[in-house]
């Protein structure tokens, strides 16, 4: 549990910061602490506050997915990041920039916030992986 904790952490950290420099070179166009604003939620909080609460909300979500894709260590980690993150992102960017369901809204898609969330999520899939395989292998023994 704690390798899981600490790889969840570490995967909320990173993603936040690589949301920010997104955001910051202009590469999505939205931002990644919007949703406070859009939904009403913590108005008069501070900016601090904000990316502390969403690195938490990051860090619940990836402890989750952590703990779940222990249990698949037979699907290659390469394949459910892939799809997991496409459809991730697909979704988000789908939500956030409200687009109509139509082939042309995929060119407005971000393809650097799609590399980013599947290699993170890769980095989540294979340490789960490794760690639920050595886990098995210690108990053979």
């Amino acid at each position: 549990m704690k390798i899981g904790t600490i790889t969840a952490l570490v995967n909320a950290l990173v993603l936040a910061l690589c949301l920010k420099g997104l955001h910051y070179f202009n590469l999505i166009k939205w931002h990644p602490i919007g949703f406070y604003k859009k939904w009403g939620w913590f108005e008069e909080s501070s900016k601090l506050f904000h990316w502390t609460f969403f690195i938490l909300l990051l860090f619940i979500i990836g402890l989750l997915v952590y703990m779940t894709m222990r249990y698949v260590y037979v699907i290659p980690a390469v394949f459910s990041s892939l799809l997991l993150g496409l459809f991730v992102t697909i979704t988000l960017e789908w939500i956030a920039l409200d687009l109509p369901l139509q082939l042309s809204s995929f060119k407005k898609l971000s393809i650097p916030f799609i590399v980013v969330v599947v290699c993170l999520l890769r980095f989540l899939l294979e340490t789960a992986n490794f760690h639920q395989r050595e886990h098995t292998a210690q108990k053979g023994n």
